[in-house]
């Protein structure tokens, strides 16, 4: 465990974090706040199609 990295980590529970910045997002909707939460959802959806670009090339290669 000690030799896991961030990205190890961030990979490994990227369905989680993005759950929550959804969850943030919309809270931060409720409250009005429509460019703090288009903030954090443009962090997700970053994370997440760099996610789907490291799949797409991991399978390109088998």
């Amino acid at each position: 465990m000690a030799d896991e990295t961030v990205a190890d980590l961030a990979q490994l529970y990227l369905g989680n974090i993005l759950y929550a910045m959804e969850l943030a997002a919309m809270g931060l909707l409720e409250q009005g706040k429509v460019e703090d939460a288009a903030y954090y959802r443009g962090i997700a959806r970053k994370l997440a199609e760099a996610h789907g670009r490291e799949r797409a090339a991991a399978q390109s290669k088998s």
